[in-house]
């Protein structure tokens, strides 16, 4: 196979033909599994959470969607889904929810931007090109998201559910990001550096380790 053709993903290449209806079901089988574990993989890494020196404390940045990006690519967007499904899912079971659900919903709506903008762009072009733009359209997608959903829905909702008004959310903000004194400045200065820090760290952590565990994946795959 030419340089040109490879690519740069580890996938299990289960849709093949000739397969038996039982080496199916056990595929099927193992690829629940896999979300299984990397969801529980997932949630561990959502729960260490650690603040950004420019973010209002109630922002944690954590890289809990670096499982699911994983499966994602390896093996398809409904996979990644999952994945983030099974997150939150643990998380709410073992800790709870501090936020009344909406971080969770946050959460939960952001993820599933930022892995199946990427995995469906992978999906189109599996090469090591098309993993980076994936990754790239995401990340700025899913912080673009943001802006909006914490603008409209997210802050609107802390500030009902705690009766805090939105100038002591914002105070939060100024405290420790002198660029913040509005709603807008928060959005752009706080919300929108937070999580281009955020899924940019994930997008690297994956492409350094992807091509190396993806392998080692489809090995237990087709060994099994």
């Amino acid at each position: 196979m030419s340089k040109r053709n490879k690519t740069y993903n580890a996938d299990s290449g289960m849709a093949q033909s000739g397969v038996s209806e039982q080496e199916k079901g056990r595929n099927v089988a193992m690829q629940v599994a896999f979300v299984g574990m990397l969801g529980a993989l997932s949630a561990v890494l959502m729960m260490l959470e650690i603040p950004l020196p420019f973010a209002p404390s109630f922002l944690k940045m954590d890289i809990g969607e670096l499982p699911a990006l994983f499966a994602g690519f390896f093996l398809g967007p409904v996979a990644g889904v999952g994945v983030v499904f099974v997150k939150i899912a643990l998380k709410l079971i073992f800790k709870g929810t501090t936020t009344a659900f909406v971080g969770d919903f946050s959460n939960l709506v952001g993820s599933c931007v930022f892995i199946l903008t990427a995995a469906l762009i992978y999906k189109k072009n599996k090469t090591k090109k098309g993993a980076i733009l994936s990754m790239v359209v995401a990340t700025v997608l899913v912080s673009v998201v943001y802006i909006f959903l914490n603008a409209f829905i997210m802050f609107p909702m802390y500030s009902n559910l705690y009766g805090l008004p939105m100038d002591v959310i914002i105070g939060m903000g100024s405290a420790v990001n002198p660029l913040v004194h509005d709603e807008l400045t928060m959005m752009l200065w706080a919300v929108l550096p937070f999580n281009l820090v955020k899924y940019t760290l994930t997008s690297v952590l994956t492409f350094l380790l992807y091509k190396r565990c993806g392998n080692a994946l489809r090995g237990i795959m087709h060994k099994n």
